[in-house]
């Protein structure tokens, strides 16, 4: 039990780190833990059991399940390693993992136990991260609505405002509503609060669920209050008093469910008192929770003593099931792993280079990249910067340029290998309102001496309402710590990221990754991107990144060295 719950918690934990909706899953495994003891306490007496049928039935279903369980560990472990963020797998792995705990507990104490023990050991799917279809719709849809109300009530308060899509046009500037803002993390926790507490208080299930009803309408009721409060805040003052208001606003909301679900679980629970005490039962001849029956129709419930642990958990398993489950799983490890590393066997050292930033340019600045998109990519290391750079466009008028550089780093083993081809140029400016209309493949770009670096080459055009069309020539380059042996270049023009299209993470995509052997060993990512509001040719803009390249890129101790031994 503890080698199962070790490995989903640390499936899980990714999630919680770099996923600020679903941090409060560090605190379910210790909730869960704490519930389950609770539940220890006054445990019902085991079942005893006919020794010949009902053991050899009870034995046959438990064998049944445990194998199917044990079983799906091994397809859902050797996805993981390839596609950690693939939702559903931890559903499974979750499923597969509780599944196993209530056969041992079933086996142990019978139904009885199986009923009394069931919410503790489920309480982890609330830590589940939900399934991206079903919370991409949730989420966008409260945006849009958190907009609208926002709007409206700031409307009503004398606070003119304009709703534009998800965000809110205030007189100093835009109000964007983000996932953050759009309630869904403090909706997530709250469903995890009114559960925690409903069972705490042993309350009924109707009680249970009318406690959670009341706490997610709380959590939505305070963020639209935030929401209000954040566009206020922007009208009357700036906006760069939001960004400074907005975390202690949503640490605000957190607090005030907690409280507020404490107190009405108290109340739930203190009226379930009063009533039974007012039918002529006293609270201890009472069903004593909604989650129990009635004691009338149940043994007498009592503590635990150590002297009672033979009796009351008779596992009555033989040694070598045991030992050949623990075998099983670790031979799912060792396989899995020996899966990829074979694989690996002909892949050799990429490229690895840092980059310099042209600091002495004109109009040189860092750009803040935003929390959201830092969610989504999950890098290690991101930086970005923007300048300016002078074009002719005929001899006698210079053309100014818009120059963007973004570079991102990936550790290995953290992430999906397809998380890098989420921010390729054909990704990202379509939307913002740029329009593709060209993709001019890969070429590679020297770096020093005979050391290059593939990029491929977009081009795209935007037109504006009053102002003249622009036009923007990105460049994206995706280089792997390992590449195959085959590759034309360090640069590993063959990685899928290059030539192939940006990455849908369709269900095809990911199981060719297991496929292919293709875990995540670590990459880089470099994406240069060109604005003007004149005309720029395809091989101005190749020019301009040849320049670049050679200025900016700098490699690294470790290749410069390889190189000379070669």
């Amino acid at each position: 039990m503890a080698a199962l719950w070790f490995g989903l918690c640390r499936e899980l934990s990714g999630e919680w780190s770099v996923n600020e909706q679903y941090n409060f899953g560090w605190f379910v495994p210790f909730f869960a833990l704490y519930l389950f003891w609770l539940r220890w306490q006054d445990a019902p007496r085991t079942e005893i059991r006919n020794p010949k049928s009902e053991i050899r039935k009870g034995q046959t279903i438990t064998a049944l399940l445990a194998i199917a369980a044990l079983l799906v560990l091994l397809p859902v472990r050797l996805f993981e390693i390839a596609n950690p963020e693939w939702r559903l797998l931890a559903w499974v792995h979750a499923a597969a993992v509780v599944v196993l705990t209530l056969l041992l507990i079933w086996w142990a104490g019978g139904e009885a136990w199986l009923r009394h023990f069931a919410f503790p050991v489920a309480f982890i799917f609330v830590a589940v991260p939900w399934p991206t279809s079903l919370e991409t719709p949730v989420i966008q849809g409260l945006m849009r609505v958190v907009a609208r109300v926002a709007a409206e009530t700031a409307m009503l308060l004398g606070t003119p405002a304009q709703v534009e899509g998800n965000l809110i046009r205030v007189s100093n500037g835009l109000v964007g509503v983000n996932e953050a803002c759009s309630g869904i993390r403090s909706l997530q926790t709250s469903l995890m609060i009114g559960l925690l507490f409903g069972e705490l208080k042993r309350l009924s299930v109707l009680r249970r669920v009318a406690l959670v009803t009341c706490a997610v309408a709380i959590a939505l009721l305070a963020n639209f209050v935030r929401a209000v409060f954040l566009v206020r805040i922007a009208a009357t003052e700036n906006l760069s008093e939001v960004g400074r208001w907005h975390d202690i606003a949503g640490y605000t909301i957190i607090a005030l469910v907690f409280v507020t679900t404490m107190a009405l679980a108290y109340l739930l629970g203190r009226r379930k008192t009063d009533n039974s005490v007012a039918a002529g039962v006293s609270p201890a001849e009472s069903g004593c929770s909604g989650t129990r029956v009635a004691c009338k129709s149940q043994p007498t419930r009592h503590r635990t003593s150590p002297s009672d642990w033979r009796t009351r958990l008779p596992l009555q398993f033989s040694a070598r099931y045991v030992l050949a489950a623990l075998c099983w799983l670790l031979s799912i490890e060792i396989g899995t792993t020996a899966w990829y590393r074979l694989h690996e066997r002909n892949l050799i050292s990429g490229i690895r280079w840092n980059v310099k930033w042209p600091e002495q340019a004109a109009s040189f600045r860092k750009l803040k990249i935003d929390n959201e998109i830092r969610a989504v990519l999950r890098f290690d290391e991101g930086n970005a910067a923007a300048w300016t750079i002078s074009s002719p466009v005929n001899a006698t008028e210079p053309n100014t340029v818009s120059c963007s550089l973004y570079v991102f780093r990936w550790n290995p083993g953290k992430n999906s290998a397809l998380l890098a081809n989420l921010h390729r140029p054909d990704v990202c400016l379509p939307a913002s309102g740029w329009k593709q209309v060209a993709d001019h493949g890969v070429r590679s770009y020297p770096i020093n001496g005979s050391v290059e670096l593939p990029f491929r080459h977009f081009e795209f055009q935007r037109a504006s309402q009053g102002s003249a069309p622009q036009t923007a020539h990105a460049f994206y380059c995706l280089s792997e710590d390992r590449a195959p042996g085959g590759s034309a270049s360090l640069g590993n023009t063959d990685s899928p990221g290059m030539f192939g299209n940006r990455s849908e993470w369709t269900r095809t995509e990911r199981l060719h990754a297991v496929l292919e052997g293709r875990r995540h060993l670590g990459q880089q990512v470099i994406e240069a991107i060109f604005i003007s509001s004149e005309p720029i040719s395809a091989a101005d803009a190749e020019s301009h990144l040849r320049d670049l390249i050679r200025e900016v890129v700098v490699l690294r101790e470790s290749n410069l060295t390889t190189n000379a031994h070669e």
